[in-house]
């Protein structure tokens, strides 16, 4: 069974969606802010002779119609960073602004990290956090070639994440980039859906719950915690939500993205979810030619003060 054929239902063009799937993904860079502006990139790669198009809805972005992101010395300068476009997305959403502390609860290989600490000028604290030692490496090379002095790097199961070793106990903002069946990804992987199953999804959805539910723990109250998945399956998106706003002291919020999005689905094999899950943006690959992917943004609970009002402004494009 191809697990696409599980989603036909929820899109608006089957054919369209599967045609879609079976293209390859465009390769984009961003541009990392902290060294160069988007039009110094574009001067640079004309020097260089790299072919590049400007993403129409992100000035920071570029696609590489000759692949190779890395292969050009704006890259090894710490200039761009190769991510792919809907990667952009949970960060967007979450806002972080200069001198807050934010917690990147599953970071590796590192680029909404970076691009968390591009957003904040490389001023507060982010701390990157993964429980794969061997994925970490790969993280604190890409901080180092993008200059990033602002981060920490923890080896911690993100369920359990513990604030001692830090010198605060709890964080304005929470990125849960989460592992998942990675069905999203399957432009530029196709091996995904050869090697998805049923019972990994089921396996995946249950520390997806954990890693959410610990960072809205970690999360003071009015700040804001953005849930994020390469995957299409419920399973994993609005059923995680669905787990969370009943267990947790927390509420889906409205946001905006700038991207054409679909709102998250109540039903799902017999499954129902709280209503509130339409807040949440589904992207389809033949939407705008990206990836799959799911966002959705969080209040944890308590009032707002007027930092944590600063939060909640909608994405800018």
């Amino acid at each position: 069974m191809n697990p696409l054929d599980r989603y036909e239902s929820l899109v608006d063009d089957v054919d369209a969606f599967r045609a879609a799937c079976d293209r390859p993904l465009p390769s984009v860079v961003r541009t990392n802010r902290i060294a160069a502006t988007p039009a110094r990139v574009r001067e640079a790669f004309d020097e260089a002779g790299v072919a590049y198009e400007p993403v129409d809805w992100h000035d920071g972005l570029f696609r590489l119609p000759d692949g190779n992101p890395g292969g050009n010395w704006p890259y090894v300068h710490g200039w761009t960073h190769g991510q792919e476009e809907v990667s952009v997305l949970p960060a967007l959403a979450l806002d972080p602004q200069p001198g807050e502390r934010v917690w990147d609860a599953c970071a590796a290989p590192g680029s909404k990290t970076t691009q968390i600490a591009d957003a904040m000028d490389d001023e507060g604290t982010v701390v990157a956090n993964d429980n794969n030692l061997g994925r970490l490496s790969a993280l604190r090379h890409n901080a180092e070639r993008l200059g990033i002095t602002n981060s920490i790097v923890t080896n911690q199961d993100a369920r359990n994440f513990s604030t001692k070793p830090l010198a605060f106990d709890e964080f304005d903002r929470a990125l849960v980039d989460a592992p998942c069946s990675c069905e999203g990804t399957c432009r530029k992987n196709p091996d995904v859906l050869d090697q998805w199953t049923l019972d990994h999804v089921h396996a995946v959805a249950g520390i997806q719950k954990g890693v959410l539910a610990r960072a809205v723990q970690a999360t003071r109250p009015g700040g804001v915690v953005v849930y994020s998945t390469c995957t299409f399956a419920p399973e994993e998106n609005e059923a995680v939500l669905d787990h969370v706003l009943a267990s947790e002291d927390c509420e889906l919020v409205e946001f905006d993205l700038p991207l054409e999005t679909d709102p998250g689905v109540t039903e799902w094999d017999g499954e129902t979810y709280d209503e509130s899950v339409t807040r949440t943006k589904r992207v389809y690959p033949h939407r705008n030619d990206t990836g799959g992917f799911f966002c959705a943004k969080l209040r944890v609970g308590g009032e707002s003060d007027e930092s944590g009002d600063a939060v909640d402004r909608e994405v800018a494009a």
